[in-house]
């Protein structure tokens, strides 16, 4: 039998500030054009994006493992490869999360509109299509570009459609905020991954363009980001409360430039995901108070 503990270790919570922020940030954007926040929809938007955190990180987990790609990888538990749990166990709590997500947006859009049932349906299966599949894009060096997507874009302005039914300019601009630093998680991870993805095929944005260019790009994504902040600001100044979290960019920035070793790029990873963290509730309280 697998633990409680290990199975929230295989959720991987470290990674789950990437679902909370784009629906703060969201929901916040909606705020001066709303009487007061919808607190049931923006409870149920929470649910979705969690669940769907919790269920690409186990769809992840159990594709990975079958594949072998997890046999040699450092880095969090993976309940698969280490056979800590058994694969179709791992499998159906990906399924369960998915379930869970899938009953939460079904409510929210009957509520809201029936339209974004699509949105749903779209986000869970780029979920499993991650690593699942018999083409997983995770393995074509997309990962970043669907997370951009899903955890930029679309839990965003969804987060805040859902609030006024239509899309606020700043929850265009939050979901380059919140979307860039999750695209740094995943860069930052798989730099690390770099060695043992080459050698089992998995072709991630990373190994095809390498190390150096990878680590540029996670530059890129903290640099984007902020500059993102910088553009609410213009109409919404308040938002520019989102620049506090500078200093905390710093260690990650320099860590992933200067180390390789998988324990520091772990830290970069953690560090990144609370870097996200921090600029959506400051950017979330800016917006509340523009």
């Amino acid at each position: 039998m697998t633990s409680a503990s290990l199975w929230v270790q295989g959720a991987r919570p470290r990674t789950l500030g990437a679902a909370v922020a784009p629906v703060l940030v969201g929901t916040s954007a909606a705020v001066a054009d709303a009487d007061g926040v919808r607190w049931g929809r923006a409870a149920l938007a929470m649910v979705v994006a969690l669940a769907l955190q919790v269920g690409v990180n186990y769809a992840n987990d159990y594709s990975d493992g079958v594949r072998g790609t997890d046999k040699e990888r450092k880095g969090p538990v993976r309940l698969t490869a280490t056979g800590l749990a058994a694969p179709a166990a791992v499998k159906r709590a990906a399924f369960l999360a998915f379930g869970v997500a899938a009953v939460a947006g079904l409510v929210l859009s009957l509520t809201v509109d029936p339209w974004l049932l699509l949105l749903g349906v779209a986000a869970i299966a780029a979920a499993w299509l991650y690593t699942g599949g018999p083409k997983p894009y995770g393995y074509l060096g997309l990962g970043e570009v669907m997370v951009l997507v899903f955890f930029g874009f679309v839990a965003t302005v969804g987060s805040a459609y859902v609030q006024v039914e239509y899309v606020p300019g700043a929850a265009w601009w939050g979901s380059l905020v919140v979307g860039l630093l999750a695209c740094a998680i995943l860069v930052a991870n798989n730099v690390r991954d770099i060695p043992t993805d080459a050698v089992t095929g998995k072709r991630t944005l990373a190994v095809r363009v390498g190390a150096t260019a990878a680590r540029r790009l996670f530059v890129a994504c903290y640099v984007g980001s902020f500059l993102a902040v910088i553009a609410i600001g213009i109409t919404q100044p308040w938002a520019l409360l989102g620049l506090l979290a500078l200093p905390l960019a710093v260690a990650p920035v320099r860590t992933i430039l200067t180390r390789s070793d998988p324990p520091s790029l772990v830290q970069v990873l953690v560090g990144t995901s609370k870097v996200e963290v921090v600029v959506a509730v400051l950017v979330s309280v800016g917006l509340c108070l523009s």
